[in-house]
């Protein structure tokens, strides 16, 4: 890249007003990260999505992943019927044996894991053991890509925007609590409910992780600090959010989740390790029964 290809970077820096490495950073970070070979230790670029950049840089470091191939066909059909067809599945850690990927070949045999390993959605990032391969998405682009096929599945084939939930990005960035409230009611009353029922906190999680990330933000479930474990955080703009999702049941107090767990989020100062951007520490509570958020409450930091 820095040898063949310094021209074009240095165009690509001074058209979006950026220093030259700190693009190239950004660059690596969006479009590189692909592993193809055991010792974990060489990574390339996505060359159609990294080529689309650099003759048009104007257009900013945009998604060109489906643009390759499109949503491959043998892929959406094998995810109806495999584990991987759950949402709940995005952010999970996944293995697969050395042997069984290097062997795989025939699409009759080959595992959901491996499929998606084989397609690129899924990269190598280490081999222990000697055979077992811990795999995750290989740059933002495709898990960005991988979370709105997700979304697309939990709306029955739309897409947030069609559903009225399409600014998830720009609402964290500049709106209110409540604005949030309001937008991710417009998303759980619109999911599939027969093929993806939301049936505990895991599920509010998950499919709250899969809408945010879908936006080309990168939300970190069950994150830790010295006193537990958030549900969900978020960087955006100048802003760090923290989840908690609570659930209710019929006959359960809204007001006693609710009051339970600001107190515990209160306690573990979720959040508070971060310096610089404004914090936002949110408590949400989703209803079964009414299948949307039902209460919320924004902790106001203490000085």
């Amino acid at each position: 890249m820095e040898k063949y290809f310094s021209e074009f970077l240095s165009r690509a820096a001074k058209k979006l007003c950026r220093n030259k490495d700190e693009l190239f950073t950004e660059l690596i970070n969006r479009y590189d990260g692909f592993c193809f070979e055991r010792s974990a230790s060489i990574r390339v670029f996505s060359p159609w999505s990294l080529l689309q950049f650099l003759s048009s840089p104007e257009n900013g470091l945009i998604d060109y992943w489906f643009e390759s191939g499109g949503r491959p066909s043998v892929l959406i059909e094998y995810l109806k019927s495999h584990s991987l067809r759950n949402p709940e599945e995005y952010g999970r850690e996944k293995t697969i044996s050395l042997s069984e990927l290097s062997g795989a070949s025939d699409i009759e045999t080959l595992s959901d894991i491996g499929l998606l390993t084989q397609t690129g959605y899924l990269t190598i990032k280490s081999v222990r053991f000697g055979n077992t391969v811990y795999l995750d998405y290989p740059n933002v682009e495709v898990r960005t890509a991988m979370a709105q096929h997700y979304t697309s599945c939990l709306l029955n084939g739309r897409t947030a925007g069609e559903v009225g939930a399409g600014s998830i990005a720009e609402v964290l960035r500049e709106d209110s609590a409540e604005s949030v409230f309001h937008i991710l009611n417009r998303l759980f009353l619109s999911i599939d409910f027969q093929g993806f029922p939301v049936r505990d906190e895991a599920s509010v999680r998950a499919y709250v992780q899969v809408y945010i990330a879908g936006a080309g933000l990168n939300p970190k479930i069950e994150h830790h600090n010295a006193h537990g474990r958030s549900d969900l955080e978020v960087g955006v703009g100048d802003r760090h959010w923290v989840f908690e999702f609570k659930v209710v049941r019929k006959g359960e107090s809204k007001e006693e989740k609710l009051r339970a767990w600001v107190e515990q989020m209160t306690s573990k100062h979720y959040g508070e390790q971060q310096s610089g951007p404004e914090l936002k520490k949110v408590v949400l509570v989703y209803s079964i029964e009414e299948r949307q958020f039902v209460k919320l409450h924004e902790l106001v930091p203490q000085p």
